[in-house]
């Protein structure tokens, strides 16, 4: 089924997505609610994910890219994953690595 959307994904030389578009009212509604969480987000932690794998699988993000971009290995934060509710350093440096904001993984 293919619901219309505003959406719109732009890909790269490779046929990979590099940017998204979409409305302006949409963008300036989530500068004024920086903290939403996506629906899909969501129901991975109602299907018994953690907040931060729920919000890595939903970002299309590796393990391993995680971790590099947190600099630290990758079986250290396959082990912060998996942490129920993490502590408050540790939640800043994921979300920024996410992207998103520290609260945006208190669920």
């Amino acid at each position: 089924m293919n619901a219309p959307t505003d959406v719109q994904i732009i890909n790269d030389a490779d046929g990979n997505p590099a940017f998204v578009v979409i409305p302006y009212a949409q963008y300036l509604a989530q500068k004024i609610e920086p903290d939403l969480i996506p629906h899909e987000v969501v129901s991975r932690i109602v299907d018994g994910a953690t907040p931060i794998r729920a919000w890595r699988e939903h970002l299309n993000l590796t393990q391993d890219e995680v971790a590099k971009r947190m600099g630290i290995s990758q079986p250290a934060f396959a082990q912060q994953e998996t942490v129920a509710k993490p502590r408050k350093a540790t939640r800043e440096k994921i979300a920024a690595a996410f992207g998103i904001t520290a609260n945006q993984l208190e669920l």
